[in-house]
């Protein structure tokens, strides 16, 4: 894929789609970044694998974690932007992406996006969801990121365990 993924902005970083073959296990994820993997078992059953794999496309997910995205925000389709907003109370922050790619077969649902300029961190994050031949349900957030804004690089580790958490709190609004 091109750095700009068609739509003209450029993405932030240059390894795009590298998240999502990491997590295929065709690459190991890029190296000068902060890696993150959280994953999650979610129940079992047909049902809680659509309702979480529903819940991911629609960005219920991002909201059900307390992000804030834009009614009509259309589903997570590759050219999708989505604008992801931030914050503790007036102090609010803005981070827009990319989706990149999706995952959809029987039993493995799932998008990456990446970062657009303006974002406080550069790199991309995959987020899929698996039923297994025993019908377990897992979730799994994927990403490499580094600082890309003064506030996040004052931030240091701090915004890499911020992360942990929201990934954390991506993964419990699957089943919410």
């Amino acid at each position: 894929m091109s750095a700009s993924g068609g739509s003209g902005r450029e993405f932030t970083y240059p390894e795009v789609g590298a998240s999502l073959r990491a997590f295929r296990g065709e690459v190991p994820l890029p190296s000068g970044y902060r890696h993150l993997r959280v994953e999650s078992e979610l129940g079992s059953g047909d049902t809680v694998f659509e309702v979480a794999a529903a819940r991911l496309f629609s960005w219920d997910m991002h909201r059900g974690a307390g992000m804030r995205i834009p009614a009509g925000t259309p589903l997570a389709v590759p050219g999708v932007e989505v604008d992801l907003g931030f914050g503790l109370g007036p102090v609010r922050a803005s981070a827009r992406c990319r989706v990149i790619e999706i995952v959809d077969t029987a039993d493995v649902r799932g998008f990456t996006y990446g970062t657009l300029p303006g974002h406080p961190a550069s790199g991309e994050e995959t987020f899929v969801v698996e039923r297994t031949a025993d019908g377990r349900v897992r979730g799994t957030v994927l990403a490499f990121s580094r600082p890309a804004r003064w506030y996040t690089k004052l931030a240091g580790p701090l915004g890499h365990l911020l992360q942990q958490q929201i990934a954390r709190r991506y993964l419990a609004a699957l089943t919410a």
